[in-house]
């Protein structure tokens, strides 16, 4: 919809879960690193990037610092564009279980240990960002409980005129 290459998380924590034979933080953020890399030097018209942002957690504020400082050292007029993606948590659960979901994260299809992981993650972390938390210029907070996402896509497009 908007001719910008999708680089979801899920596309460096499988190949390495099924390289280690378990999530291996450090090796996914490497393979992360070259991938952002490389992508910045390419001259291609721009990316996105779904990252689960524990707002509660310094280092992760610093890992979206880090990744931003990735591609302004190659273009410094480089634009970002922040999409907050929220939903009631009943409907994260049945989208954690969904048919595409499976299909495209192996790590999803133990369902008991996928659904366990979602339900520790929000009781260890705060998922969802407070009013005027985050500082950032080109940032949209959308709720998507009720929206496809071909209608959360037309929103975020709208928005920023992509």
């Amino acid at each position: 919809m908007t001719d910008l290459r999708l680089f979801h998380n899920h596309m460096t924590i499988e190949p390495v879960i099924e390289i280690f034979g378990g999530f291996h933080g450090t090796a996914i953020n490497r393979l992360r690193e070259v991938v952002f890399e490389e992508f910045a030097s390419s001259g291609q018209y721009g990316m996105i990037f779904t990252y689960m942002w524990a707002f509660d957690l310094p280092s992760d504020w610093d890992y979206i610092e880090h990744v931003k400082d990735i591609f302004k050292r190659k273009s410094p007029d480089v634009e970002f564009y922040y999409v907050e993606l929220v939903a009631a948590k009943d409907v994260r659960m049945q989208r954690n279980i969904s048919e595409n979901r499976l299909k495209h994260k192996a790590s999803k299809r133990d369902i008991a240990a996928s659904n366990q992981r979602v339900i520790n993650d929000n009781a260890q972390h705060r998922l969802e960002s407070r009013e005027g938390e985050i500082p950032f210029e080109n940032y949209i907070k959308i709720n998507n409980t009720d929206l496809s996402p071909e209608d959360a896509a037309r929103q975020i497009k709208a928005y920023f005129n992509l």
